[in-house]
């Protein structure tokens, strides 16, 4: 295919876009106009700032992430899981002319309501790049993905990387702390911590009694949580991993080297792979698609 089209990474709080001509990138943008950052713009004036001078005659627009969300520039339908990838891509809403969102993936059980949106294009490059049982993305909200025969059979939803935020700014666990510094020696006594007692509800306090009863340093409180936060999350969904089945981390490198820690820390086999990466292919063969 060498065909020119144009991807865009629409969030809440930023926007990136990269200009294609078949498999190569020949520029790419980013801003902090996320959808919730539009300071009074419309949808279509930021899509025209960011893309100014890419766009020519048929130049086809893909666009995933919140842009696609009940917040964002059309409310577009989730898929219900299990989806096939092959799904994802034949199921864009069309927002205007030579412009397209890409739906979010959904499960509406009685044991489980979950949705997700941008992550299902981030999986479907990740899935093209390396083929895995069980996918887990580390982020604000990390997703742990079931996957079998190119369909998506489930997905759950763990708030770590929101929890750790607030935790960390808008409670008495991070109450009036320095700044905080890189401390491996205290990210591992969490894990540690949240491996053996995954109930963390009991033990979130204890966060701030330990700096604040000296068992802690204060500039370490950050690291702690983390890993205390991480390993209750993966203790807690140990029984999502099939038997014997590797686990394949999505991610930025930092965060997948966390995720990769805890894995080794319960004797489970981890592979990781560029969250980024695994984004932008997954919107180009859905882009694809659209400008055959």
């Amino acid at each position: 295919m060498t065909s020119r089209y144009i991807a865009i990474d629409w969030g809440s709080t930023n926007l990136r876009a990269w200009l294609y001509q078949g498999e190569n990138c020949l520029e790419s943008r980013q801003s902090e106009a996320g959808i919730t950052r539009l300071n009074g713009r419309t949808f279509d004036a930021v899509l025209a700032q960011i893309t100014e001078g890419w766009a020519q005659e048929n130049t086809p627009i893909v666009m995933a992430g919140m842009v696609g969300s009940n917040a964002g520039w059309v409310n577009v339908p989730y898929l219900p899981c299990p989806a096939r990838f092959d799904d994802i891509g034949t199921q864009l809403t069309r927002v205007k002319e030579n412009v397209w969102i890409v739906p979010g993936l959904c499960i509406d059980r009685e044991d489980n309501h979950n949705v997700m949106r941008g992550e299902e294009t981030q999986l479907t490059g990740a899935y093209a790049m390396q083929p895995s049982a069980v996918y887990v993305m580390p982020g604000t909200h990390c997703k742990w993905v079931r996957v079998s025969d190119g369909v998506v059979d489930d997905f759950r939803t763990v708030m770590t990387g929101e929890l750790h935020h607030v935790l960390l700014k808008h409670t008495l666990v991070g109450a009036g702390l320095p700044e905080q510094t890189d401390s491996p020696e205290a990210f591992d006594a969490g894990l540690a911590r949240g491996l053996q007692s995954p109930h963390l509800l009991p033990r979130l306090f204890e966060v701030r009694a330990s700096h604040v009863l000296g068992a802690l340093a204060r500039e370490q409180v950050s690291d702690f949580l983390s890993g205390l936060l991480i390993g209750s999350e993966v203790a807690s969904m140990a029984d999502f991993i099939p038997t014997q089945q590797a686990v394949t981390l999505v991610a930025s490198p930092s965060l997948t080297a966390r995720y990769q820690r805890a894995f080794e820390c319960v004797g489970c086999r981890s592979q990781t792979l560029s969250g980024d990466a695994a984004f932008q292919a997954g919107i180009r063969s859905i882009a694809h698609a659209v400008a055959k």
